[in-house]
């Protein structure tokens, strides 16, 4: 299982996460599944309906419980974690799961994405 987990702004485009994806999928495996912040799901639906795949919403306290190597401020106050990218990515791919790519940073600041392994199917 590839996750790409994705943190962004409200009335992030399209554009944006995909261009997020972009930098953070270069010359790795394809993925097979998205992830967000639960409450964040359904603005992730356009991107999950032109790659066909699936998104799994992650709460509050998962992400809160899930170590990132990022430590960003904004994100911390905003949801508790250091990255809601790598936070869902690690938690969507399940126990064990590794990054495969830190965050990286669309190149309009709205949107974020980090890349995680995981043994789930």
């Amino acid at each position: 299982m590839i996750v790409a987990g994705f943190g962004f702004r409200t009335g992030t485009s399209l554009g944006s996460l995909r261009a997020a994806l972009m930098l953070a999928q270069e010359g790795l495996p394809p993925v097979t599944h998205l992830a967000t912040a639960h409450d964040k799901t359904t603005a992730l639906l356009p991107l999950a309906e032109a790659l066909r795949l699936a998104i799994t919403g992650v709460d509050a306290d998962t992400m809160a419980a899930t170590p990132t190597p990022t430590r960003s401020a904004a994100s911390h106050t905003a949801r508790g974690t250091g990255s809601v990218a790598e936070a869902t990515a690690l938690a969507a791919a399940g126990p064990g799961a590794h990054l495969l790519r830190s965050r990286q940073i669309s190149p309009d600041r709205m949107a974020t994405c980090a890349i995680a392994q995981g043994s789930n199917p």
